[in-house]
């Protein structure tokens, strides 16, 4: 069994949401893990339009990085710049690394239609990356 590990900077947004497909694109090749840099608690955002897909993260926990200390990482994939730029070094010297930068639908200021469209954005583009990832590496 591999271990992935998500990490963004507050773990409660885009590595939230790609911890629930990775989770759900994959039968038992993988444990997969998020977390931040810091601890912002899950995005009420995120839950809601994952749910909307049929994928339930809401019991899911905010967790920093240096909690999984001792585990031996398969996959480090950051899902934003800053946690990629900020991030303390995680040693796995067999791990491969992943970065993909995706949108921050927590930044958009709008009404909540706008708001959820930025939300629909940010889960779809991380769907399709999650869906190609267990694809091109765990099934392989």
């Amino acid at each position: 069994m591999k271990n992935v590990l998500v990490l963004c900077t507050g773990n409660s947004c885009r590595s939230q949401m790609a911890h629930g497909y990775l989770n759900y694109f994959q039968n038992a090749l993988a444990t997969i893990y998020s977390a931040g840099i810091e601890t912002h608690g899950l995005n009420p955002g995120a839950v809601a339009i994952m749910k909307e897909d049929g994928i339930d993260i809401s019991s899911h926990t905010s967790n920093h990085v240096d909690e999984y200390d001792g585990i031996k990482w398969d996959y480090i994939i950051t899902v934003c710049d800053h946690a990629k730029e900020n991030c303390p070094f995680i040693p796995a010297e067999n791990a491969e690394r992943i970065h993909h930068n995706f949108f921050d639908p927590s930044k958009v200021i709008g009404t909540e239609d706008k708001k959820h469209e930025a939300f629909l954005k940010a889960r779809n583009e991380i769907k399709e990356f999650c869906q190609d990832f267990v694809k091109e590496e765990l099934l392989n």
